[in-house]
């Protein structure tokens, strides 16, 4: 057998046509069909590809010395991944260490299995580490909880419901009022996310210096592609170059923060208030690519391609089930049940569900939970202990809130609050910088601190760090709704132009003031 026929026994094995195969090797169809009739020979460098690709020795496949090569490689040779070309988001034990946090602080009783868990992460990406991180997966799907673990934690909407804090709030839907709180929220999670998106990444070592380098801090304002020059490109390692400003934009640029909104109207309009978890993820499927989704979204979304369904797929092998992703999703449920905070916040159940779990799923509901009672009072307290009614008081989430609740309430300075989250979670790792709880604690804070007033509120939630454009966008759209859109200064709206970019299908580009029309739409329709 010499070198055409091994290629065609690999290539048939492999159960690829010609074109699969020229294709994968960067040649043309009939470079293949040359190489398997013995017309002519493949260059070396392609020889080497293909033993590489097919994992079959030079000898074996120019001169055909190991016959078992190809009928072993019907097995277990080729039908597998180019497990380097995966995203880390779709390769579970590139995020294995954040799987043991997660798990730990979970009261997961995995402790022992910590020197496996670091081995695992300092292995190559390869078939290996993801069979050994399979097993990981199996140990943490069956652990048990640690004996004295103090919190209470249910993913499902019955138990979360059972472990409320009653709490209510007072008060009716201005129906005069009610069109400008909505627009208000609408534009105010989009100027604030417009805010925060342009150093999205950033950590404070470096964000505040730039501020202070700039005039902006305490940060007051956006931040201006002409705040650059090249000595600041150059001594910064966060990349300025290339990020979105308010003075080089033609409207809100795409983001996730507000995607989600959209998406969500999308699917209210599609399927109605009653929609489910299941229907979430069959819009998820329809609406986006696979590269709208981060984090946790992309494992769900991953997952549903695979099968999973909710709740499944929140859990199959997901180490960020409980960062923000949820949490930044839930606005439009608070939107469209002004003054009924528990249907709110059951809607956001229905949406983080089929991505979150416990922390994850409460952080969606908290916000949701809160804008629908800004719809009623204006009051920052009130509105943060009305979303917190809708959660677990048995929650770390919580917990962690309350404790910036009583620390405002106690006179602590707003530089010891924020000081003290930063010393909670730590923001240059990616778990505690993206987590659910260090954010929602940053929300809090800045609706506290900020004493309504929208500018000095987003600036804070901004300049504290963290995941910037997500907080910034809650902070704004809960003052947003609480206080109207006259409450927002004209010049966090200018730039924006009532004009909204989205990458979702079929939607594109829209008018702000076009999607508030059917949210009220969506608010009267019973």
């Amino acid at each position: 057998m010499g070198i055409n026929n091994m290629i065609y026994k690999l290539r048939t094995t492999a159960k690829m046509s010609q074109e699969q195969f020229a294709t994968l090797f960067k040649v043309s169809r009939q470079s293949v069909q040359k190489w398997e009739s013995g017309g002519a020979v493949p260059e070396l460098s392609k020889i080497i590809e293909i033993s590489k690709h097919f994992d079959v020795s030079l000898d074996a496949l120019v001169l055909n010395r190991d016959n078992r090569v190809v009928e072993e490689m019907k097995y277990n040779k080729i039908m597998k991944p180019q497990y380097s070309s995966l995203h880390d988001w779709e390769f579970y034990t590139s995020a294995i260490l954040t799987e043991y946090q997660q798990s730990v602080e979970e009261g997961l009783d995995i402790e022992n299995y910590k020197d496996l868990f670091e081995a695992v992460a300092r292995l190559p990406k390869d078939e290996i580490k993801k069979k050994i991180g399979d097993v990981l997966f199996e140990i943490v799907i069956n652990a048990k909880k640690k004996e004295g673990y103090k919190y209470i934690e249910p993913s499902e909407l019955d138990e979360i419901k059972s472990l409320r804090k009653e709490f209510s709030v007072s008060g009716k839907v201005d129906e005069k009022k009610l069109e400008s709180k909505i627009f208000g929220a609408w534009m105010g999670r989009i100027c604030g996310c417009m805010l925060g998106k342009t150093v999205e990444g950033i950590r404070t070592d470096e964000l505040i210096p730039f501020l202070k380098e700039t005039g902006n801090y305490p940060m007051h304002r956006y931040i201006y592609k002409k705040d650059l020059n090249e000595e600041i490109l150059k001594k910064y390692n966060f990349h300025f170059a290339n990020r979105k400003y308010a003075d080089a934009i033609d409207g809100m640029p795409v983001d996730d923060d507000t995607n989600y909104v959209v998406l969500a109207q999308v699917i209210v309009e599609k399927y109605g208030k009653e929609f489910t978890p299941y229907d979430v993820s069959r819009a998820w499927l329809d609406y986006q690519n696979k590269d709208a989704y981060c984090t946790a979204e992309r494992v769900a979304f991953c997952n549903f391609v695979k099968g999973y369904e909710p709740p499944q797929s929140a859990m199959y092998q997901n180490p960020y089930r409980e960062w923000i992703g949820a949490q930044i999703r839930g606005d439009y449920f608070g939107y469209i049940n002004p003054g009924n905070p528990e249907l709110a916040a059951e809607m956001a159940w229905r949406d983080a569900s089929i991505s979150h779990v416990k922390n994850g799923i409460y952080g969606e509901m908290f916000v949701a939970a809160m804008l629908a009672v800004a719809a009623i009072t204006d009051d920052i307290e009130k509105i943060i202990l009305g979303g917190l009614a809708q959660i677990p008081d048995t929650s770390r989430l919580y917990e962690d809130v309350m404790s910036v609740l009583d620390s405002y309430k106690s006179g602590v300075s707003q530089k010891a609050c924020f000081d003290k989250i930063h010393e909670k979670y730590d923001e240059y790792t990616s778990h505690g910088w993206c987590h659910t709880i260090s954010n929602a604690m940053i929300v809090a804070a800045s609706l506290l601190y900020g004493e309504g007033d929208y500018g000095k509120s987003v600036c804070m939630a901004v300049e504290t760090g963290f995941d910037t454009d997500c907080n910034g966008a809650t902070v704004g759209s809960v003052l947003g709704m609480a206080n109207g859109i006259e409450s927002i200064p004209e010049y966090w709206k200018k730039p924006i132009n009532d004009t909204l970019h989205t990458s979702i299908f079929g939607v594109g580009t829209v008018k702000i003031s076009d999607r508030v029309k059917m949210t009220m739409e969506h608010i009267e329709k019973a």
